[in-house]
């Protein structure tokens, strides 16, 4: 269904050489047998794509984008942006397809330049991107001058985003989604020289066992990225919902920055770094012609932005970084 021959074969032979005996067994078995029901009508999507030439990427930019010296006609470009709106909702990006903008929920172009001059350079990295969506970050790493980058993400609608962006900047890039969970990866593989988990932690039933989880990913001497929801507050302090945060029903806990120190340095992280702490606005996070639904403006109280409809406070973002022992 997917070919992801490329990727065993770059992973053989290297620090994940385990994880690919393992690799193609688990994918065709997700593929065999846990299709989301609207996946056939994504691939059909991705099947009626036309064919452009890729003259000009730039991954590198806000947009990661793809145009031709020549401009495809007005009523294929018209085609193309029916086909990307069937893969709605676009989460992440932005994305620019031959003038075509997916103005997306998220301007997670803003995340990568809040985070891009404090971590190591990825140049030659093989980096790992947890919760990464539909693989925006991805070719953000790309650009950096990564090595490999592989995104993991159960949500198959964003597998299907990622294919529809991959088959115009180009079958060569080196980048991989698997529509996986950080606990179908091979126990303490220790194969990564970043690893990335942005927007995840507070998703998890256990930030304790997710951390150690993302050590077990790093190489030593490996960084961990990482990005989460936080709370203003001292060391120790923690907001555990009740029942939702921001209407939503999976948000388990958030620390305070200094909380969130403790826990990693606990987990055996060292030069464990709290650089940059942002409140999340409507204009990062919005509806869009791109994402019809619900979005930050609908999550706050309308008569005081500073907190949620639940009472909690507002979402605020902290960005982590950390070696791994």
């Amino acid at each position: 269904m997917i070919d992801y021959t490329p990727l065993y074969r770059q992973i053989r032979e290297t620090a994940l050489d385990s994880w690919a005996n393992e690799l193609p067994e688990q994918l065709e078995s997700l593929f065999n047998e846990k299709l989301h029901g609207d996946f056939p009508a994504w691939l059909d999507v991705l099947g009626s794509l036309p064919a452009l030439p890729a003259d000009r990427v730039e991954l590198d930019r806000g947009a990661i984008s793809v145009g031709a010296d020549t401009p495809p006609a007005p009523e294929t470009l018209e085609q193309l942006e029916q086909l990307l709106q069937r893969l709605h909702p676009w989460r992440k990006g932005p994305f620019d397809i031959h003038g075509i903008r997916i103005d997306t929920e998220w301007r997670s172009d803003w995340k990568w330049d809040r985070l891009k001059t404090h971590i190591s350079p990825l140049a030659g990295r093989t980096v790992l991107d947890v919760g990464c969506g539909n693989g925006y970050h991805c070719w953000r790493m790309i650009g950096a001058g990564a090595k490999l980058v592989i995104g993991i993400d159960p949500t198959q609608l964003f597998l299907a985003q990622y294919m529809a962006i991959r088959h115009f900047l180009g079958e060569h890039l080196p980048v991989y989604h698997l529509p996986i969970g950080i606990e179908h990866l091979p126990a303490n593989l220790r194969a990564f020289d970043t690893v990335f988990s942005m927007g995840v932690l507070y998703h998890r039933r256990s930030p304790i066992d997710h951390l150690m989880e993302l050590k077990a990913c790093l190489r030593q001497g490996g960084e961990l990225v990482l990005e989460t929801l936080v709370i203003e507050g001292g060391d120790g302090e923690v907001l555990v919902p009740a029942e939702r945060y921001a209407k939503m029903r999976n948000v388990w806990f958030i620390p305070s920055p200094e909380t969130l120190v403790g826990w990693m340095k606990r987990c055996g992280f060292y030069d464990v770094q709290i650089v940059d702490v942002t409140d999340t606005s409507t204009d990062e996070q919005r509806a869009t012609g791109w994402m019809r639904f619900e979005s930050l403006a609908d999550y706050l109280d309308p008569t005081d932005p500073s907190r949620t409809v639940e009472g909690h406070p507002a979402p605020r973002r902290a960005i982590i970084v950390a070696t791994s022992p």
